[in-house]
């Protein structure tokens, strides 16, 4: 059986890493490149870098900040927010990232899902799935959770493994930033519906909720941010954590 990852999150905002709760009420969380070398140097088995205003404000991620902090870190960096074509994933990979995140450009052009594993390999796209409960399932929705869709969450997750995607990016959106647990419900559904690699995003507040997605979710890897940006817990103590209860963790 393959390490559990424990991957921070930086979301960005103008320059700056940003947190909220299920989307909105963003506060300050820091510098992304100060960020980015803290955790490498912590311990993080990965890290992930979204641009949340990108798609809205209809550009590009920031190549400029994203080669800043990819000459930083030691460790895989998956970056996402704006990209909508091939060249932006060139310029992405170009900048330092390892693998993208893609979600509104996916779920509005599936065809890029395909032409990109085809372009650039399975291993580097990853889909985001950003998630909400309606009526006892789980609906997409995009443009940083602004815009619902009409679009079965694990459903989507089924058909974008089949595009090409080599790993799903899972967020529960009822759930983010409120720091009392992922839903564990929706990501044990979307891993059982895949075969590649679920990480898991929304609602981290103590190790043991890293444990519950990890187990009872399924999950091949546990997203967090609030958790480490505001120094409640660090990713040793957390891997420690985990380690004690046998799930196996990098060290």
């Amino acid at each position: 059986m393959l390490a559990k990852r424990i991957i921070p999150c930086l979301d960005v905002k103008n320059g700056r890493v940003v947190k909220g709760a299920s989307f909105v009420s963003l506060r300050d969380a820091g510098d992304p490149v100060e960020s980015a070398a803290r955790y490498s140097e912590a311990g993080a088995d990965e890290l992930v870098f979204l641009d949340i205003t990108a798609t809205v404000e209809a550009r590009a991620t920031i190549c400029d900040l994203v080669a800043r902090v990819a000459d930083e870190i030691s460790i895989p960096f998956t970056v996402g927010g704006g990209i909508g074509a091939t060249n932006h994933i060139s310029d992405l990979l170009e900048a330092g990232a390892d693998k993208v995140s893609i979600n509104t450009a996916a779920v509005k052009n599936r065809q890029l899902i395909t032409r990109s594993a085809q372009t650039f390999g399975c291993q580097c796209i990853v889909v985001a799935i950003d998630a909400k409960r309606a009526d006892g399932s789980w609906l997409v929705s995009i443009e940083s959770g602004r815009t619902p869709t009409d679009i079965d969450a694990i459903e989507w997750a089924h058909q974008v493994e089949g595009l090409g995607a080599g790993e799903i990016l899972l967020t529960s959106i009822d759930a983010d930033g409120h720091k009392t647990g992922y839903d564990l419900e929706l990501t044990a559904k979307v891993s059982e519906a895949v075969r590649i690699p679920v990480i898991a995003s929304g609602g981290a507040g103590t190790p043991q909720d890293i444990y519950n997605v990890l187990t009872a979710g399924k999950a091949d890897a546990a997203l967090a941010a609030s958790i480490f940006h505001y120094g409640k817990f660090s990713i040793a103590e957390v891997k420690r954590y985990l380690a004690e209860r046998s799930v196996q963790v990098r060290s």
